[in-house]
């Protein structure tokens, strides 16, 4: 079992004595959005959704990141959707970080809670409503899909954390894991969504720099994270957002684990 403390404190105002400094930057090759960012101010309400606010991390944006958006979704006891997703193409990736929900997909209903996740399809019908006593809190990250003729269409997942093996890195002795919740050698999926776990004092020992976009949100700890030809320091409740071949490296320096949960897209051409 995984003892995890997920960051899920957002919303509220600064107060007028804050001072206007702040870690956040759009850049061409990534963007940091601080925790201190997501106050009230800066919501969105949907349609179709009742009770519910939601915190807009990424959208697809031409000349940046392009593959998917990424939302804090915020659902007061009775909320919900009955018509959440508006995009026939879109496939959804849920991770709850507090509270608890059900999700009903295809009639079938499945109840989720914090560190639970949920891999939703494209085209198939699903509603969330939150029945319990206290505000739901989760990550939603949408996908239009890309499908693949004779290829046929990935099946729902929904796991729990604590049911996921956490997978170590090669040569690291544990400090650098991966928590998978979908299977990376599925071909029939187009994205991936992990967690991953450094201990203190782990590095990603090499500039990553690769086709894949990321979302990165820090669920627990801090860390410096190396973006382009930058150092940036992020903590629990900070969103680093990643375009495409953005070099990429970490320092976990403690003195408590770095935990974020990570989207990438995977298993296809890039389209000419």
């Amino acid at each position: 079992m995984t003892t995890s403390n997920y960051f899920s404190a957002v919303g509220g105002l600064p107060p007028q004595t804050q001072l206007l400094s702040s870690k956040a930057v759009f850049t061409t090759a990534y963007a940091v959005i601080p925790k201190t960012v997501m106050s009230d101010i800066v919501t969105s309400l949907l349609p179709h959704w009742d009770g519910t606010r939601a915190w807009i991390l990424s959208r697809p944006l031409s000349g940046f990141a392009e593959t998917f958006a990424q939302y804090i979704m915020e659902v007061q006891p009775g909320g919900g959707s009955e018509r959440p997703e508006p995009d026939l193409r879109a496939q959804a990736g849920i991770f709850v970080v507090a509270g608890e929900m059900t999700i009903e997909l295809d009639g079938a209903s499945h109840h989720l809670k914090s560190g639970s996740f949920a891999y939703l399809p494209p085209g198939r019908r699903w509603t969330l409503k939150n029945n319990s006593t206290a505000a739901v809190r989760f990550h939603w990250i949408r996908k239009a899909f890309k499908t693949v003729e004779g290829l046929e269409p990935p099946p729902p997942v929904f796991t729990h954390e604590d049911e996921c093996v956490l997978a170590p890195m090669p040569d690291t002795d544990g400090k650098w894991a991966t928590t998978r919740f979908i299977d990376p050698s599925d071909i029939r999926y187009d994205m991936h969504i992990n967690i991953v776990t450094f201990e203190p004092g782990a590095i990603i020992p090499f500039m990553e720099t690769h086709i894949m976009e990321h979302g990165l949100y820090v669920l627990e700890g801090k860390a410096v994270y190396r973006l382009n030809q930058d150092w940036v320091e992020v903590e629990a409740g900070d969103y680093m957002w990643l375009r495409s071949f953005c070099p990429q490296a970490c320092y976990a320096g403690g003195p408590g684990r770095f935990r974020y949960l990570l989207y990438k897209d995977v298993n296809r051409h890039p389209e000419l």
